[in-house]
């Protein structure tokens, strides 16, 4: 004989985003969590670029030494790796410009 289950299975609601799952978000809270989001994942690359920058120039200091002790690589040190976050997070960028030019034509 089989086991009778317990419980009774409810069906799970589809979240589409971590926003809309907050309590009491509304359709603008949604529309302007996603904006703040768009707007941040822009800022990224010219942020890391900028330190990529300002740490090529004045010098790591203390942080680039430790980064790139006992390497002895190219790729050791700060500012690689500044260059390779701003690569990174350079897609918000060419989403931008791809939406842009499309809506040119």
């Amino acid at each position: 004989m089989p086991a009778r289950r317990r419980f009774a299975r409810r069906q799970r609601k589809a979240v589409t985003s971590s926003v809309s799952a907050t309590v009491g978000a509304g359709r603008d809270g949604v529309a302007a969590a996603r904006h703040l989001a768009r707007w941040l994942a822009l800022a990224a690359t010219p942020t890391f670029a900028i330190m990529a920058v300002l740490t090529a120039m004045i010098g790591g200091g203390a942080a680039d030494a430790l980064c790139a002790a006992g390497h002895g690589s190219v790729l050791g040190g700060m500012v690689p790796m500044y260059l390779l976050m701003s690569a990174f997070h350079s897609a918000a960028w060419l989403k931008l410009i791809a939406e842009r030019r499309g809506s040119d034509k």
